[in-house]
């Protein structure tokens, strides 16, 4: 990867527990144009908080981030470590403590160990540059059974840059962030007026149409630098450039979105949900993540039952617009039924073998309009009530 004008460094802090590196530090080597979305919850944890009030500025040089302790539900005193943490991590680099954002994932309620990660920071910023991405992704993981990072490159005028990108999440995945950190760097210049909406539009399709277990968390942050280091022409709002770097960061964001939902708690089936024949585009989604949050649905993916019936009843309450007689829905390319009936024919045997695949798409056509919607789920598993 070659990615410039970035380092990354990882420690252990042993904020839960000794045996593995739990504290991560992105460092831009110059204050680089900044653009996050936050978790929609209302019960938003202190290092969220801090980190949305900072942002505001448009420009970022630094994140630090811990697994293992998610500093939500911790009162005035959760507020106050996440502004020491920044401190002490901005005095270290000799930067302003309003461009280090901080980020949190792990146990909800629980005080951080500020002695020992106050002691780990030191050793930290010694060790710019010892990091590699897969490092970074290694250390901010907590239920996670992989590390998750996804990279793209772009050329701007002759000038190449590069987009990389981490996550973490696997249980308390839902769309509008849920349990999951994403931090995508780019050492592209990018013109910020073009930063902030490209970047929301591309959650948007991203991670905001992923879902594991329908439930939304209190520190989701995901995270965009552009520091401009590959010496590229700044990249501007409309023009071919920019739809290249939007289509570049799409894309690294779909595949830290699939291997979430890979990694979902338990998981053993990747399900993309289709929806079309919609009469909005709203109405896609709402359908899509119906199925797709449904117990019954996803319990049904894991025991390999073709039962098409739970996923109509799905699309029928979830508010909607669904034409009942013209209902049509696929197991990847086999007809399960059509004109709101069963198939008939072979169709339950056929169904029942393509739901024994890891991985398969369920189209359902609401036959009300031309709109669609993609979003991606896993299968419920025994295991998921296990970890």
């Amino acid at each position: 990867m070659s990615l410039k004008g970035f380092q990354f460094s990882v420690v252990e802090a042993a904020i839960k527990k000794p045996g593995r590196k739990d504290l991560a530090l992105i460092y831009s080597e110059a204050p680089a144009a900044a653009a996050a979305v936050f978790t929609t919850n209302k019960v938003k944890a202190a290092p969220v908080l801090l980190s949305a009030e900072r942002i505001a500025c448009g420009k970022a040089q630094a994140l630090v981030v811990n697994s293992g302790n998610a500093n939500a539900c911790t009162g005035t005193q959760g507020m106050v470590d996440a502004r020491e943490t920044t401190r002490l991590v901005a005095a270290g680099l000799g930067v302003s403590d309003e461009l280090v954002q901080v980020c949190s994932t792990g146990v909800i309620g629980v005080q951080l160990p500020m002695e020992r990660l106050t002691a780990a920071i030191p050793g930290l910023v010694a060790g710019l540059g010892s990091a590699t991405l897969d490092d970074l992704a290694a250390a901010i993981m907590t239920t996670d059974t992989f590390p998750k990072t996804a990279v793209r490159s772009g050329v701007v005028n002759g000038v190449g840059y590069t987009i990389a990108g981490t996550a973490k999440g696997a249980g308390m995945i839902m769309p509008n962030m849920a349990t999951m950190l994403s931090f995508v760097l780019t050492d592209a210049a990018v013109d910020p007026v073009l930063l902030t909406p490209c970047f929301k539009a591309a959650v948007d399709r991203s991670f905001n149409a992923i879902t594991i277990d329908g439930d939304t968390s209190t520190n989701d942050t995901c995270l965009l630098l552009a520091n401009g280091a590959a010496g590229t022409d700044t990249i501007a709002a409309d023009t071919p450039e920019a739809r290249q770097f939007g289509q570049l960061l799409d894309e690294v964001l779909l595949e830290l979105a699939r291997l979430i939902v890979k990694d979902g708690e338990g998981a053993t089936k990747f399900v993309e949900i289709r929806i079309t024949g919609a009469a909005s585009s709203a109405d896609a989604k709402k359908a899509a993540l119906a199925v797709a949050n449904s117990s019954l649905v996803k319990t049904a993916f894991c025991g390999q039952d073709a039962n098409w019936g739970r996923i109509f009843a799905a699309v029928g309450y979830s508010g909607a617009q669904v034409a009942p007689d013209r209902l049509a829905l696929w197991f990847d390319d086999v007809c399960m039924a059509r004109d709101g009936v069963f198939a008939g024919g072979d169709a339950e045997a056929r169904g029942t073998d393509v739901l024994r695949n890891k991985e398969f798409t369920v189209t359902v056509d609401l036959g009300s309009g031309q709109e669609h919607a993609t979003v991606y789920t896993c299968d419920l598993t025994h295991e998921y009530v296990s970890i």
